[in-house]
């Protein structure tokens, strides 16, 4: 007899979902997966489907059809990745990335409002939500300053997810990533930078700097980011709680952190571009509440972390 957890990843097909899903699969439990494959790919759950895991081709922002799937799958935990992550398209594009980050997230807490009232794992971000913060690390009193529409949305979510938990009675809790990276990496979102320098190292480009290369971000592996939720899932903390190193590192940083890993170091010096609108300048989350309340750290090291991205890249 099934003796897992029942679980339900929204956007599990993608780069941290699929991650996840694999780390539940693994664990015993029954995962079934809500994903419009817009940016996920199905390869990344094939296995996880012949191993059990189902797979609903569903969009977040259809209020009926992701009802009728909590309905249907009644899960104990809910762990909401499905977005639209890309800081550029945001600011093209405000409404849809509302509709998605923001009605998406409504429509799931109404599905589980009505079904059980699962745990709900919400995957926010850091950077976005805090801007260009007062104080490095950052940590989760600081003020919220969003530069972008993505980062203002992703804040509205957790307020819902507050408010459902207020009003509902719903048990929710909301993770702000720092900078994710690792295998199956999806180049649109922030932490996409090493996917994209990653390819350009295996391909023998040149990577391309957007400004002036001392911006600074808090890189952590998705390893690590599946080890915080499965945390968070597991507990009944409520409210925001930051995932990430504490470490900042440059962009100027990562090209030569990467290029001691490749074989010809010659070719990977980098071309220098215009900076990009909405962009946060200096970003590093302090994770000192999630260790300390959650027992979580990071435990994977930026070489290592982009080695293992580096060889997944390198075998495609």
């Amino acid at each position: 007899m099934f003796r897992g957890v029942k679980t339900l990843v929204t956007g599990g097909a993608g780069f941290i979902g699929s991650n996840l899903v694999d780390a539940l699969i693994a664990r015993g439990d029954e995962v079934a997966i809500l994903d419009d494959l817009s940016t996920g790919r199905r390869e990344n759950v094939d296995d996880a489907c012949a191993r059990g895991a189902k797979l609903h081709e569903i969009d977040i922002a259809d209020a009926s059809a992701v009802d009728a799937i909590v309905r249907a799958e009644r899960p104990e935990v809910i762990f909401h990745l499905a977005a639209q992550i890309d800081v550029r398209r945001s600011v093209e594009d405000p409404a849809a990335d509302a509709r998605i980050n923001v009605e998406g997230t409504v429509n799931l807490l109404e599905a589980a409002r009505a079904s059980g009232r699962p745990r709900i794992v919400l995957s926010s971000t850091g950077g976005a939500i805090y801007g260009d913060a007062d104080a490095l690390p950052t940590d989760e009193s600081a003020a919220i300053r969003p530069l972008s529409p993505y980062g203002q949305a992703k804040f509205a979510a957790e307020g819902y997810c507050e408010l459902f938990a207020s009003l509902h009675g719903l048990s929710t809790i909301a993770l702000r990533y720092a900078n994710v990276y690792g295998p199956r990496q999806d180049p649109l979102g922030e932490g996409g930078v090493i996917a994209i320098f990653c390819g350009k190292l295996a391909s023998g480009q040149p990577p391309v700097i957007f400004g002036d290369g001392r911006q600074t971000r808090d890189y952590v592996f998705v390893g690590d980011v599946v080890e915080a939720n499965l945390r968070a899932a597991g507990s009944t903390q409520r409210g925001a709680f930051n995932v990430g190193t504490g470490v900042e590192t440059s962009v100027l940083d990562l090209v030569e952190a990467l290029r001691e890993l490749g074989e010809d170091a010659a070719t990977f010096e980098p071309r220098y571009a215009p900076p990009r609108a909405g962009e946060v300048h200096r970003s590093c989350l302090d994770p000192a509440r999630i260790e300390r309340v959650l027992g979580w750290r990071a435990r994977t090291d930026l070489r290592t972390g982009l080695r293992r991205t580096l060889e997944q890249v390198v075998s495609l």
